[in-house]
This record gives C-alpha cells, structure tokens and sequence, in this order.
C-alpha cells in the first residue's frame, strides 16, 4: 500500500472540454485537484469539421506551467481522450493540419461503400468485432483514400489523439492499445491492427506506431518542453488512452458480475469480459469489442448519451439560470411516457435544433408533442432509460455470467433522477460513481506504472477506499414494464 504522498498529473480530454488535473495518493486514499479546464470546440472550415489541435496543445502547457508555478513534484503524466480521431504526421516530424473531428458528415455513406469496394461487412465484423458506427476510424481513413487527402497521401504516419499528444510532450511515437481498439482496424485474436484492413485503406502497417499496453512509460519531457514548463524530464505514461477504457479501470468492484454505463456526452454500457465475443448475434446487434487494462476486453454498445440532453438545454438560454436539478425537478412533476424516442436515430446525431428533431420524431409517430423544456427533459430522460434497459437486456444474454448490479460512472452518475429511472427501467440496483472516474483511471494507471500498485485489484480497492457511492433500488416495476413495451413498438 502507498505509504508517501505521489502526484500524478492527468489530462482528460472529451469531445466538448478538457481539463488537466492533479491527482493525489496517499495513505492508500486518492483525491482529485482540477487546476484548469477548458473548451474543445469543433472548427467549421472549408467545409469539414476539425478539432483546434494546437490549442488544446497549449492548454496542457498551461497546465504543466501551473503545476510548476505551484511547486508540485509531479511523479508522472498521463492523457485520454475520444476515441476514432487521429493526426498525420510529416516526414520532417510535423503535424500535418488539424485533426477531422468524428462529427464531420463526410463520411455519411461511406460504410456502404467500403463494404462494396473493399471488404465485406461480415468480414470486418469477424477480424474487429467492433460495432459500425459511420465515423469510426476505419471510414475516415477510407473516405480520406478515395477523396485523395494531401495529409494522408504525404503522411509517414498515423497518431490517434492521444498518442499524437504524447508525441508532443516525449517526441516518442506509440499506438496504444484501447484507443487503437476504438478505430476498427485492430484484431483482438492477434492484439494488433490487422494488415488487410490498413491496405484497403491505402496505408501500411509501419505508418502506425509500436502497439502498447495501458501502464507502459513512453519516455521523458522533450528538452523543448522542459524549458517551456519549467518541469523537469518528467515521464510520459501510456495510460488507458481511449477515456472509457480508464474511466471502466476505476470502478470500484471486485468480481466481474456486473455491466458498467460510462454517462457522458455518450453513454456506453457494457460488461469487462476476459475474451471478445464476436457472434452472428452481437454483429446484429452491433456490440462492439474494445481493449480493456491487463488484456481485458470491453464489451460495450454506444448510446447517444446526455448529448441529446445538452444540446437541447443549449436552445434555452434561460436554462442556464436556472440549473439541472431545478429543470428535472420540474421535469419529474410532468407525467411520464407520454412521448419517447429513440436517441439512437439518425436524426439526433447532429441537427440543427436538438428541439426540433424531438418534436418531429413524435409527430411522426403520432405521439403527444412535447413543448416545454420540462416535457422535452422528461422525454428524453425517460427514453434514455428505456433504451439503456433495451441494451442491459441484450447484455444478459452475452454475458457468460450473472449480472446483479449496475455500475453508473461519470459524469452521468451525478444526475439523481436518470439513476433512479435507469434503476427502474433495467430492474436491477443501480450504483452510481465515481463521477471523476475517467481521471481516477488515468492516475491509477500512472501510479501502477510507476510501481506504486500492483495491479487492477489494489487500484480498486484503493478507489473504493476512497470515494462514496450512491446506491438507487428499482421501483414502480409495473409502470417501467408498460413503457418498455410502448417504447418497443415505437421503435421497432
């Protein structure tokens, strides 16, 4: 057990902010310091939609400035983000223009035609197990190949963000493993990206980085960067480096009976499993098989999330006065299921007015428009619950084990009344937290690589130890039931 004060600095990138943060350990208890967030907007220009690359570059300098201007002995650093993206890299070592952000539509349609011209459906589903979703990396890379990319054509390599990141700070190129996971060109049989899925795409395997495992040190702070930080040659960690994979690392359980949802932006729900499941089935269903920590995989389906949530809430600016609990206090009094949708069609990927699309989707199937922000709250967290217990389902008849509990981390697991719903709806007991639990996961990994644990048990007992969880028991069965149906045929 940790006996002496370690710090460890995370940085937590998602697709709408980021943060840098300062974890702590000591006496076997983690706590959590944020010393600066912001913005990660997406950049309309010329037509596509990028990610501002070198600003969220200079905002981790400024974080590291921080860190030093407060004298804090930084044991080691460590970086997540989104999965999918990724940066092209030049022959003199640059990067080669912003990164494409997975929200560009340009790749609408693409899956379709990749299938055509290049390798099956069936195929890619058998070597990746991953779910198809139109911006996984697999379908930028090919949209890119066929519309002729100068970036790509010039590019000597290939960096997902956060090894691109890490690139940055270490000038040590590396593929990490989960993050590489989420592109659909990797094959968990062989733990490596797949040669024939990268030729289809134009590239070669060479072009991608050495494939590492979470908790590996990448190296040192470049000269560069110590001189503008003020720090000294601090290393690198290759943490859990597609976010979910460290926020599934720090929930506190200790047997594997039990499916997780990460509540974000997207809400991802599945179970850790010692081996992919690739079946006829879970290629129907469209599960996907992603790299977990100590060779573990996550079998997982995406859902849309609180993106719905937030972006409808961006539409009332009065909403901002007048808080969350305060709107779902009032979405609460309304009377449930009287409209639902599915958040996982189409049409809620990215419209113009998240409200618009709701009020169209009900009048299309012939459902009770809703017209207040507390009408359009409720239906949006009601039918978030109903979806989360379609999945839930759908992951008891996986699961090669019994499942007796929920496990909410996130952000998502602050909010009281979708836990409550979600409890309901999936009628198991649900256990919400940690809400820091993507940071917690980076920071442990750092500290494991750094030998000040020993494995995925001890950093579990020790966030255990360290946080509180809030448990919600199912209720109202009878009424969740009848929803559940109601919501089936509306979305068959």
């Amino acid at each position: 057990m940790i006996e002496n004060k370690k710090y460890f600095f995370a940085i937590d990138l998602g697709a709408t902010s980021g943060r840098t943060i300062i974890g702590t350990l000591d006496n076997g208890k983690i706590e959590l310091e944020e010393l600066t967030r912001f913005d990660n907007p997406i950049i309309e220009t010329g037509g596509h939609f990028y990610w501002d690359f070198y600003a969220l570059y200079h905002e981790i300098i400024l974080g590291l400035q921080l860190a030093h201007k407060r004298h804090i002995p930084i044991q080691s650093i460590g970086i997540d983000t989104w999965g999918c993206d990724f940066v092209f890299v030049g022959d003199d070592g640059a990067l080669m223009r912003n990164p494409m952000s997975y929200r560009d539509p340009c790749t609408m349609g693409t899956m379709e035609e990749y299938f055509k011209d290049a390798v099956s459906k069936e195929k890619v589903y058998e070597k990746t197990g991953i779910q198809f979703m139109n911006f996984n990396s697999l379908f930028q890379l090919y949209q890119m190949h066929v519309s002729g990319n100068s970036a790509m054509r010039h590019a000597k390599q290939v960096l997902f963000i956060p090894d691109a990141l890490s690139y940055m700070l270490t000038g040590k190129t590396i593929c990490e493993y989960t993050v590489a996971s989420t592109s659909q060109l990797l094959n968990p049989k062989t733990g490596d990206l797949d040669e024939e899925l990268i030729h289809s795409v134009g590239l070669k395997r060479e072009q991608f980085g050495k494939m590492t495992s979470p908790g590996t040190v990448i190296g040192p702070l470049t000269e560069e960067i110590q001189k503008q930080t003020g720090l000294p040659a601090i290393p690198v960690i290759a943490v859990a480096g597609h976010d979910t994979a460290s926020a599934v690392a720090a929930i506190p359980t200790q047997d594997e009976k039990y499916a997780y949802l990460s509540s974000g932006t997207w809400s991802l729900m599945g179970i850790e499993n010692k081996h992919a499941i690739i079946t006829d089935k879970s290629l129907q269903l469209n599960f996907t098989n992603e790299g977990g920590i100590e060779g573990t995989t996550r079998f997982l389906k995406n859902i849309c999330g609180m993106w719905i949530y937030e972006r409808f809430r961006s539409e009332w600016p009065e909403l901002k006065s007048l808080g969350h609990r305060k709107l779902q206090e009032e979405a609460a009094a309304e009377k449930g299921f009287q409209s639902l949708i599915n958040p996982d069609d189409p049409v809620f990927a990215n419209p113009s007015s998240m409200v618009l699309a709701i009020q169209n989707y009900c009048k299309e199937h012939q459902e009770p428009v809703p017209e207040t922000p507390p009408q359009i709250c409720r239906c949006i967290f009601d039918s978030l619950a109903l979806r989360y217990r379609q999945v839930f389902n759908w992951l008891e008849s996986f699961a090669p084990f019994g499942i007796s509990r929920l496990h909410i981390i996130g952000g998502g697991s602050l909010n009281v009344m979708l836990n409550q719903f979600t409890a309901n709806s999936c009628g198991v007991p649900v256990l919400a937290g940690p809400q820091e639990s993507t940071a917690i996961g980076n920071i442990m990994l750092q500290a494991k690589a750094s030998g000040e644990v020993k494995g995925i048990r001890e950093m579990r007992e020790i966030i255990a130890e360290s946080i509180d969880l809030r448990r919600y028991e199912p209720q109202d069965k009878k009424h969740w039931d009848e929803a559940y149906r109601k919501y089936l045929n509306i979305c068959k």
